[in-house]
Protein backbone atom coordinates (compact mmCIF):
# COMPACT_ATOMS: atom_id res chain seq x y z
CA UNK A 1 0.00 0.00 0.00
CA UNK A 2 1.59 3.72 -1.38
CA UNK A 3 1.53 5.92 1.25
CA UNK A 4 -1.73 8.08 -0.09
CA UNK A 5 -3.41 5.44 0.48
CA UNK A 6 -2.16 4.67 4.00
CA UNK A 7 -3.03 8.30 4.76
CA UNK A 8 -6.62 7.57 3.26
CA UNK A 9 -7.34 4.66 5.74
CA UNK A 10 -6.18 6.11 8.73
CA UNK A 11 -8.31 8.98 7.98
CA UNK A 12 -11.22 6.96 7.44
CA UNK A 13 -10.53 5.00 10.75
CA UNK A 14 -10.71 8.09 12.61
CA UNK A 15 -13.97 9.50 11.35
CA UNK A 16 -15.46 5.89 11.88
CA UNK A 17 -14.06 6.24 15.70
CA UNK A 18 -15.11 9.54 16.13
CA UNK A 19 -18.74 8.83 14.77
CA UNK A 20 -19.05 5.67 17.13
CA UNK A 21 -17.97 7.93 20.05
CA UNK A 22 -20.62 10.34 19.43
CA UNK A 23 -23.39 7.77 19.14
CA UNK A 24 -22.19 6.44 22.68
CA UNK A 25 -22.67 10.29 23.84
CA UNK A 26 -25.62 10.55 21.95
CA UNK A 27 -27.20 7.24 24.31
CA UNK A 28 -25.37 8.79 27.41
CA UNK A 29 -27.19 12.19 27.27
CA UNK A 30 -30.58 10.13 26.43
CA UNK A 31 -30.55 8.62 30.36
CA UNK A 32 -27.94 5.63 29.56
CA UNK A 33 -28.00 1.88 28.55
CA UNK A 34 -29.47 3.42 24.56
CA UNK A 35 -31.28 6.17 23.15
CA UNK A 36 -34.78 6.03 23.22
CA UNK A 37 -35.68 6.01 19.32
CA UNK A 38 -38.76 8.04 18.13
CA UNK A 39 -41.16 4.78 18.87
CA UNK A 40 -44.15 4.75 15.94
CA UNK A 41 -45.58 1.39 17.51
CA UNK A 42 -47.43 0.40 20.66
CA UNK A 43 -45.82 1.10 24.29
CA UNK A 44 -45.93 -0.51 26.80
CA UNK A 45 -45.72 1.49 30.26
CA UNK A 46 -44.94 1.18 33.71
CA UNK A 47 -47.37 2.55 36.56
CA UNK A 48 -46.29 2.44 40.35
CA UNK A 49 -48.02 3.84 42.81
CA UNK A 50 -47.15 4.22 46.44
CA UNK A 51 -50.23 3.12 48.93
CA UNK A 52 -53.73 2.23 49.50
CA UNK A 53 -54.14 3.73 52.73
CA UNK A 54 -55.10 7.14 51.16
CA UNK A 55 -58.09 6.64 48.78
CA UNK A 56 -57.00 9.09 45.71
CA UNK A 57 -54.84 6.85 44.54
CA UNK A 58 -57.10 3.81 43.37
CA UNK A 59 -59.66 5.93 43.31
CA UNK A 60 -58.74 8.95 40.90
CA UNK A 61 -54.75 8.87 40.16
CA UNK A 62 -54.63 5.37 38.71
CA UNK A 63 -57.89 5.66 36.31
CA UNK A 64 -57.08 8.73 35.31
CA UNK A 65 -53.45 8.21 34.57
CA UNK A 66 -54.64 4.66 32.76
CA UNK A 67 -57.50 6.88 30.87
CA UNK A 68 -55.10 9.68 29.32
CA UNK A 69 -52.18 7.00 28.21
CA UNK A 70 -54.79 5.10 26.26
CA UNK A 71 -55.96 8.42 24.90
CA UNK A 72 -52.53 9.86 24.00
CA UNK A 73 -50.75 5.95 22.69
CA UNK A 74 -53.69 4.55 21.75
CA UNK A 75 -56.26 1.48 22.79
CA UNK A 76 -53.32 -0.98 22.36
CA UNK A 77 -51.13 0.68 25.20
CA UNK A 78 -50.37 -1.88 27.98
CA UNK A 79 -49.86 -0.26 31.22
CA UNK A 80 -48.43 -2.71 33.54
CA UNK A 81 -49.71 -1.26 37.05
CA UNK A 82 -48.83 -2.08 40.69
CA UNK A 83 -48.85 -0.87 44.03
CA UNK A 84 -46.21 -0.95 46.97
CA UNK A 85 -48.70 -0.80 49.53
CA UNK A 86 -46.20 1.93 51.44
CA UNK A 87 -43.22 -0.86 51.69
CA UNK A 88 -40.16 0.91 50.18
CA UNK A 89 -38.44 -2.99 49.42
CA UNK A 90 -41.21 -3.51 47.53
CA UNK A 91 -40.81 -0.89 45.24
CA UNK A 92 -37.58 -1.51 44.72
CA UNK A 93 -38.26 -5.04 43.46
CA UNK A 94 -41.46 -3.88 41.80
CA UNK A 95 -39.14 -1.58 39.39
CA UNK A 96 -36.67 -4.42 39.09
CA UNK A 97 -39.94 -6.28 37.63
CA UNK A 98 -40.74 -3.44 35.08
CA UNK A 99 -36.96 -3.02 33.96
CA UNK A 100 -36.86 -6.80 33.16
CA UNK A 101 -40.49 -6.66 31.48
CA UNK A 102 -38.89 -3.42 29.37
CA UNK A 103 -41.29 -0.95 29.71
CA UNK A 104 -40.57 2.13 27.53
CA UNK A 105 -41.44 4.63 30.21
CA UNK A 106 -42.27 4.46 34.04
CA UNK A 107 -44.59 6.51 36.03
CA UNK A 108 -43.39 6.71 39.57
CA UNK A 109 -44.87 7.98 43.01
CA UNK A 110 -42.06 6.66 45.51
CA UNK A 111 -42.74 5.76 49.22
CA UNK A 112 -39.28 6.89 49.70
CA UNK A 113 -37.66 9.18 47.90
CA UNK A 114 -34.19 8.43 48.53
CA UNK A 115 -34.15 4.61 48.94
CA UNK A 116 -35.66 4.54 45.61
CA UNK A 117 -32.59 6.44 43.87
CA UNK A 118 -30.88 3.35 42.80
CA UNK A 119 -33.63 2.17 41.24
CA UNK A 120 -34.09 4.84 38.86
CA UNK A 121 -30.32 4.82 38.19
CA UNK A 122 -30.91 0.92 36.82
CA UNK A 123 -33.97 1.75 35.02
CA UNK A 124 -32.18 4.92 33.51
CA UNK A 125 -29.12 2.83 32.53
CA UNK A 126 -31.18 0.24 30.53
CA UNK A 127 -32.83 3.48 28.45
CA UNK A 128 -35.91 3.01 30.37
CA UNK A 129 -37.52 7.00 31.20
CA UNK A 130 -38.25 7.65 34.94
CA UNK A 131 -41.50 10.36 35.56
CA UNK A 132 -41.66 10.97 39.18
CA UNK A 133 -45.42 11.72 39.95
CA UNK A 134 -46.43 13.40 43.04
CA UNK A 135 -43.02 13.01 44.81
CA UNK A 136 -39.76 13.78 43.23
CA UNK A 137 -38.24 10.64 43.84
CA UNK A 138 -33.97 10.84 43.75
CA UNK A 139 -32.38 9.66 40.88
CA UNK A 140 -32.19 10.73 37.36
CA UNK A 141 -35.65 11.31 36.78
CA UNK A 142 -36.43 12.36 33.32
CA UNK A 143 -39.53 14.81 34.34
CA UNK A 144 -41.86 15.68 37.21
CA UNK A 145 -45.62 16.58 38.06
CA UNK A 146 -47.11 17.25 41.13
CA UNK A 147 -48.80 19.93 42.58
CA UNK A 148 -47.35 23.36 44.56
CA UNK A 149 -46.63 21.36 47.72
CA UNK A 150 -45.32 24.58 49.60
CA UNK A 151 -48.53 26.12 48.61
CA UNK A 152 -50.45 23.37 49.89
CA UNK A 153 -48.84 23.92 53.49
CA UNK A 154 -49.39 27.74 53.48
CA UNK A 155 -53.53 26.72 52.43
CA UNK A 156 -53.39 25.38 55.49
CA UNK A 157 -51.60 27.22 57.75
CA UNK A 158 -53.69 30.40 56.42
CA UNK A 159 -57.13 28.40 56.64
CA UNK A 160 -56.49 27.43 59.96
CA UNK A 161 -55.21 31.30 61.36
CA UNK A 162 -58.41 32.16 59.70
CA UNK A 163 -60.44 30.17 61.48
CA UNK A 164 -58.80 30.44 64.91
CA UNK A 165 -58.97 34.57 64.62
CA UNK A 166 -58.77 36.05 67.49
CA UNK A 167 -57.82 32.39 69.45
CA UNK A 168 -55.20 32.17 68.41
CA UNK A 169 -53.33 33.87 71.44
CA UNK A 170 -55.57 32.16 73.70
CA UNK A 171 -53.91 28.25 73.58
CA UNK A 172 -51.97 25.97 71.41
CA UNK A 173 -51.96 24.10 68.79
CA UNK A 174 -50.92 20.47 67.49
CA UNK A 175 -48.92 20.18 64.48
CA UNK A 176 -48.70 16.62 62.88
CA UNK A 177 -46.82 16.10 59.49
CA UNK A 178 -46.41 13.55 57.30
CA UNK A 179 -43.23 11.37 56.90
CA UNK A 180 -40.21 12.44 56.75
CA UNK A 181 -39.35 9.73 53.47
CA UNK A 182 -41.79 11.87 51.71
CA UNK A 183 -40.14 15.22 50.47
CA UNK A 184 -43.51 16.85 49.97
CA UNK A 185 -44.21 16.31 54.11
CA UNK A 186 -41.14 18.60 54.22
CA UNK A 187 -42.32 21.17 51.43
CA UNK A 188 -46.10 20.72 53.48
CA UNK A 189 -44.28 21.80 56.55
CA UNK A 190 -42.14 24.73 55.52
CA UNK A 191 -45.26 26.14 53.95
CA UNK A 192 -47.15 25.71 56.86
CA UNK A 193 -44.64 27.36 58.86
CA UNK A 194 -43.65 30.21 56.67
CA UNK A 195 -47.51 31.27 57.96
CA UNK A 196 -47.99 30.01 61.14
CA UNK A 197 -44.39 30.92 62.80
CA UNK A 198 -45.30 34.30 64.92
CA UNK A 199 -48.98 33.93 64.86
CA UNK A 200 -49.80 30.80 67.04
CA UNK A 201 -47.81 28.76 69.48
CA UNK A 202 -47.13 25.28 68.48
CA UNK A 203 -47.51 22.93 71.61
CA UNK A 204 -46.42 19.85 69.76
CA UNK A 205 -45.12 18.84 66.58
CA UNK A 206 -44.86 15.34 64.80
CA UNK A 207 -43.55 13.50 61.66
CA UNK A 208 -45.88 11.07 61.46
CA UNK A 209 -44.06 7.76 60.34
CA UNK A 210 -46.09 6.12 57.25
CA UNK A 211 -48.48 9.04 56.80
CA UNK A 212 -50.70 6.57 59.54
CA UNK A 213 -54.13 7.61 60.88
CA UNK A 214 -53.34 5.05 63.82
CA UNK A 215 -49.93 6.94 64.44
CA UNK A 216 -51.19 9.71 64.29
CA UNK A 217 -54.17 8.94 66.89
CA UNK A 218 -51.45 7.44 68.96
CA UNK A 219 -49.11 11.18 68.31
CA UNK A 220 -52.47 13.57 69.09
CA UNK A 221 -53.15 11.28 72.59
CA UNK A 222 -50.03 11.96 73.67
CA UNK A 223 -49.99 15.74 72.48
CA UNK A 224 -53.34 15.83 74.38
CA UNK A 225 -51.81 14.73 77.83
CA UNK A 226 -48.93 16.39 77.38
CA UNK A 227 -50.72 20.27 76.90
CA UNK A 228 -54.16 18.88 78.71
CA UNK A 229 -57.29 19.33 76.42
CA UNK A 230 -58.09 22.77 77.22
CA UNK A 231 -55.10 24.42 76.44
CA UNK A 232 -55.07 22.91 72.33
CA UNK A 233 -57.21 25.33 70.27
CA UNK A 234 -56.31 23.92 66.29
CA UNK A 235 -54.47 21.34 64.96
CA UNK A 236 -52.87 21.48 62.02
CA UNK A 237 -52.70 17.38 60.08
CA UNK A 238 -50.92 17.26 56.71
CA UNK A 239 -53.66 14.90 55.13
CA UNK A 240 -56.87 13.51 55.72
CA UNK A 241 -56.11 10.03 56.65
CA UNK A 242 -54.41 11.53 60.02
CA UNK A 243 -57.04 14.53 60.35
CA UNK A 244 -59.52 11.17 60.52
CA UNK A 245 -57.06 9.91 63.64
CA UNK A 246 -56.85 12.97 65.01
CA UNK A 247 -60.49 13.54 65.52
CA UNK A 248 -60.70 9.91 66.76
CA UNK A 249 -58.15 11.10 69.58
CA UNK A 250 -59.63 14.20 70.45
CA UNK A 251 -63.77 12.57 70.80
CA UNK A 252 -62.25 9.81 72.88
CA UNK A 253 -60.68 12.66 75.10
CA UNK A 254 -64.09 14.34 75.53
CA UNK A 255 -63.99 17.76 73.98
CA UNK A 256 -67.10 19.36 74.19
CA UNK A 257 -66.70 21.19 70.84
CA UNK A 258 -63.49 20.13 68.84
CA UNK A 259 -61.01 23.01 67.54
CA UNK A 260 -60.21 23.00 63.64
CA UNK A 261 -58.83 20.46 61.99
CA UNK A 262 -56.89 20.63 58.27
CA UNK A 263 -56.12 17.84 56.29
CA UNK A 264 -55.21 17.60 52.70
CA UNK A 265 -56.34 15.16 49.29
CA UNK A 266 -60.48 15.59 49.90
CA UNK A 267 -60.60 12.61 50.66
CA UNK A 268 -64.17 11.15 50.37
CA UNK A 269 -64.29 10.93 54.36
CA UNK A 270 -63.34 14.11 54.99
CA UNK A 271 -65.28 15.29 53.03
CA UNK A 272 -68.38 13.77 54.60
CA UNK A 273 -66.47 14.99 58.18
CA UNK A 274 -66.27 18.63 56.91
CA UNK A 275 -69.96 18.67 55.95
CA UNK A 276 -70.67 17.64 59.67
CA UNK A 277 -68.05 19.73 61.28
CA UNK A 278 -65.99 17.25 62.40
CA UNK A 279 -62.88 18.39 60.45
CA UNK A 280 -62.98 22.20 59.41
CA UNK A 281 -60.77 21.75 55.62
CA UNK A 282 -59.23 19.73 53.28
CA UNK A 283 -56.91 20.74 50.25
CA UNK A 284 -58.30 19.89 46.85
CA UNK A 285 -55.27 19.20 44.31
CA UNK A 286 -56.93 18.48 41.04
CA UNK A 287 -55.73 15.02 39.97
CA UNK A 288 -56.84 14.94 36.39
CA UNK A 289 -54.00 18.10 35.33
CA UNK A 290 -51.59 16.37 37.19
CA UNK A 291 -52.56 12.57 36.36
CA UNK A 292 -52.62 14.38 32.31
CA UNK A 293 -49.07 15.67 32.65
CA UNK A 294 -47.65 12.24 33.82
CA UNK A 295 -49.03 10.45 30.55
CA UNK A 296 -48.13 12.99 28.38
CA UNK A 297 -44.51 13.39 29.82
CA UNK A 298 -44.43 9.46 29.94
CA UNK A 299 -45.30 9.26 26.41
CA UNK A 300 -43.24 11.44 25.30
CA UNK A 301 -40.40 10.03 26.24
CA UNK A 302 -41.29 6.68 25.49
CA UNK A 303 -41.57 7.77 21.79
CA UNK A 304 -38.21 9.84 22.41
CA UNK A 305 -39.74 13.58 22.32
CA UNK A 306 -38.05 16.51 24.04
CA UNK A 307 -41.21 17.69 26.93
CA UNK A 308 -40.25 20.92 27.08
CA UNK A 309 -43.50 21.65 25.50
CA UNK A 310 -44.84 20.06 28.05
CA UNK A 311 -43.22 20.81 31.30
CA UNK A 312 -42.85 24.59 31.97
CA UNK A 313 -40.92 24.61 35.12
CA UNK A 314 -37.85 22.86 36.65
CA UNK A 315 -37.38 21.42 40.17
CA UNK A 316 -34.11 19.95 41.69
CA UNK A 317 -33.77 17.16 44.11
CA UNK A 318 -31.13 16.35 46.35
CA UNK A 319 -29.43 13.98 42.91
CA UNK A 320 -30.57 15.89 39.91
CA UNK A 321 -30.89 19.23 39.27
CA UNK A 322 -33.36 21.09 36.66
CA UNK A 323 -35.89 18.17 35.81
CA UNK A 324 -38.85 19.12 33.97
CA UNK A 325 -41.65 19.72 35.42
CA UNK A 326 -45.56 20.35 35.57
CA UNK A 327 -46.77 22.19 38.55
CA UNK A 328 -50.53 21.94 39.56
CA UNK A 329 -51.92 24.59 41.84
CA UNK A 330 -53.88 23.20 44.81
CA UNK A 331 -57.13 24.92 46.75
CA UNK A 332 -58.92 25.25 49.68
CA UNK A 333 -61.82 22.99 50.26
CA UNK A 334 -64.08 23.97 53.00
CA UNK A 335 -67.74 23.42 53.47
CA UNK A 336 -68.83 26.78 51.47
CA UNK A 337 -66.39 24.89 48.82
CA UNK A 338 -67.97 21.63 48.08
CA UNK A 339 -70.61 22.39 46.05
CA UNK A 340 -69.35 24.11 43.53
CA UNK A 341 -66.76 20.97 43.11
CA UNK A 342 -69.24 18.09 43.37
CA UNK A 343 -69.78 16.13 39.85
CA UNK A 344 -66.28 17.01 38.72
CA UNK A 345 -63.63 14.43 37.23
CA UNK A 346 -61.48 14.12 39.97
CA UNK A 347 -63.95 14.87 42.72
CA UNK A 348 -67.35 12.95 44.17
CA UNK A 349 -70.58 12.59 42.97
CA UNK A 350 -73.07 14.08 44.98
CA UNK A 351 -74.81 9.97 45.48
CA UNK A 352 -71.37 9.34 46.69
CA UNK A 353 -71.30 12.10 49.37
CA UNK A 354 -74.74 12.44 50.30
CA UNK A 355 -75.40 9.11 52.23
CA UNK A 356 -78.31 9.40 54.41
CA UNK A 357 -76.29 9.65 57.12
CA UNK A 358 -75.05 13.09 55.59
CA UNK A 359 -78.43 13.88 53.81
CA UNK A 360 -79.37 16.87 56.23
CA UNK A 361 -75.93 18.25 55.95
CA UNK A 362 -75.74 18.11 52.21
CA UNK A 363 -79.15 20.08 51.90
CA UNK A 364 -77.64 22.58 54.18
CA UNK A 365 -74.46 23.13 52.40
CA UNK A 366 -76.78 23.04 49.26
CA UNK A 367 -75.74 20.24 47.31
CA UNK A 368 -79.37 19.29 45.79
Amino acid sequence: MNAHLRRAAVVLAAASMAAGLAACGSAKEAGGGTAKKDKKGPLTIGLLLPENQTARYERFDRPLIEKKLKELAGADTVILYDNAKQDASVQQQQVDTMITKKVDALILDAVDAKSIASSVKKANDKGIPVVAYDRLAEGPVKAYTSVDNERVGRIQGESLLKELGDNASKGQIVMMNGAITDPNAKMYKAGAHSVLDGKVKVGREYDTKEWKPENANENMKGAISSLGKDNIIGVYSANDGMAGGIITALRSAGFDKLPPVTGQDAELSAVQRILADEQFMSVYKPYKPEADAAAELAVALARGKAVGDIAKATVSSGTTKKVPAVIVTPFALTKADIAKYVGQEGFFTKDEICTAKYRAQCDAAGLK
